[in-house]
């Protein structure tokens, strides 16, 4: 799947330490293999699609998708390691920005995310605890599912993934993605839900882009930065809360 190395002399010497032009030609990369879209079926191109997603070591996820409850939107750049960091925002519950080293998790709500998990105290928590993270709620039942959005596998699985997983695809046209050649899938769901798959031709046959309409969710997610390195730091210690301060204050 991924592009053979050039020879190490290449690499090390740069190309005039290679050989005469016969042996540059032999050492040179070969190329990017390509989606043979005439020869396999849709369901062939989207496992593929499903399988190379699946072996990302990052990626970074953006877009915004829409259903009954209101537009949740996320940028967030992700890795197997459970580093992440970026933005997110959930319908009725506001907007947030979270990082994660690997190792704990850092979660910076907006006002009205403040609002709807604080309870009583929220429009108080939003003032106190303004710009700053809470850590440590990883265990915590309302908080918990925020800290899932940083594991890539489960992400990933459920952006590309039909909620009944009985949809029936077949084949769109070629067309490109941020410059990049693409070939799309197209499938329909018992529900009526239509969903457009954009598969990358050249090199792994990552997903680049999902759009969904015709259901009870629209919208459109796109992947980028393929196993590309995520360097993330923890916030200075003087803007993060322990989540047990907030828990006080919602008991208070």
């Amino acid at each position: 799947m991924s592009v053979p190395p050039r020879s190490a002399c290449c690499w090390q010497a740069g190309t005039a330490a290679c050989g005469d032009a016969k042996d540059n030609k032999a050492s040179a990369a070969a190329p990017a293999p390509k989606l043979d879209t005439d020869k396999l079926s849709a369901d062939e191109i989207q496992k593929q699609a499903k399988d190379a997603l699946a072996t990302a070591s990052s990626v970074r996820i953006s877009g915004e998708m829409n259903d009954a409850d209101g537009k949740m939107t996320m940028d967030l750049a992700l890795d197997t390691k459970g580093q992440c960091t970026g933005t997110m925002s959930v319908p009725g519950a506001g907007k947030f920005e979270i990082i994660s080293d690997g190792k704990q998790s850092f979660l910076k709500p907006d006002t009205d995310m403040w609002a709807a998990v604080g309870g009583p105290n929220g429009a108080k928590a939003a003032e106190l605890f303004k710009g700053r993270y809470l850590t440590g709620f990883e265990s915590d039942d309302d908080f918990k599912s925020f800290s899932s959005v940083c594991n890539l596998t489960v992400l990933s699985k459920q952006l590309v993934e039909d909620d009944d997983d009985k949809s029936t695809f077949t084949k769109g046209s070629a067309g490109t993605v941020n410059g990049a050649k693409t070939f799309s899938l197209k499938a329909k769901d018992a529900k009526g839900e239509e969903s457009t798959i954009h598969v990358l031709v050249e090199g792994k046959p990552y997903p680049v882009r999902i759009e969904k309409s015709g259901g009870k969710e629209s919208g459109q997610i796109s992947f980028g930065d393929f196993d590309k390195p995520l360097t993330v730091q923890a916030p200075p210690a003087d803007s993060v809360i322990d989540f047990k301060k907030f828990k006080e204050l919602q008991g208070a």
